[in-house]
């Protein structure tokens, strides 16, 4: 009887194997780094991830590796969030600890900061389940994201606080009202390009600022 694990993108399950282009532990790394467009995945866990592949590693030690290129450092997150204290860094603690250029991210109030997480963190960006918190601000529901924990914020995350702290010190400044639900972009803007006014991020901060935030202890 073979054994071994196979891999492949959700939205193939139902695919037949033979169909599906079968990929070694030398190509999931360009795999995972670029959408099927051929534009940077600046996060491994945006649901952007191209399909028609599958990988068939034949042991644990080749299957980790494989996890870790699609999603870097998230099995030993998963461990770490089934503690009985997982170690979250909550958005105050992480932000004061940075310091030149990030140093105003600590300035957001936690309204503001709320609203950045909401947006950079939206379902449609990532499918981290963030288990950190900002005073107000909720954790992610489990049905609403992933079994990939976040248990701290991202680099992404903290330019994109950075930018919107400038953008808020800026009266000048207009974050443009978005016309319809933003997505992830395609060819019009870089994911991370947090300067550019049609960022989906962006706009989803203009939605997410417009709405209440939930209330919760922090974490």
């Amino acid at each position: 009887m073979e054994r071994g694990f196979e891999l492949r993108h959700i939205a193939d399950r139902e695919c037949d194997s033979t169909t599906l282009r079968l990929v070694s532990l030398n190509d999931v790394r360009p795999l995972a780094q670029f959408t099927s467009r051929a534009a940077f995945r600046p996060l491994k866990s945006a649901p952007n991830l191209q399909g028609g592949w599958r990988a068939a590693p034949r042991d644990q030690e080749t299957l980790g590796a494989m996890l870790n290129q699609f999603y870097p450092g998230a099995v030993a997150d998963w461990f770490a969030a089934r503690e009985p204290r997982p170690p979250v860094t909550s958005y105050r603690e992480f932000t004061s600890r940075q310091t030149g250029m990030y140093r105003i991210t600590a300035k957001l109030d936690d309204a503001t900061a709320g609203a950045v997480i909401r947006a950079c963190c939206y379902k449609d960006f990532c499918l981290k389940r963030r288990l950190w918190t900002v005073e107000g601000q909720s954790p992610d529901s489990p049905d609403t994201k992933s079994a990939l924990p976040c248990l701290e914020p991202c680099a992404l995350l903290l330019e994109f606080a950075r930018k919107i702290a400038r953008l808020e010190q800026n009266e000048k400044a207009q974050l443009p009202s978005p016309q319809a639900p933003p997505g992830l972009p395609e060819d019009t803007v870089a994911e991370s390009d947090f300067g550019a006014p049609n960022n989906p991020r962006r706009l989803q901060f203009v939605l997410e600022k417009r709405s209440a935030p939930v209330t919760s202890t922090t974490g």
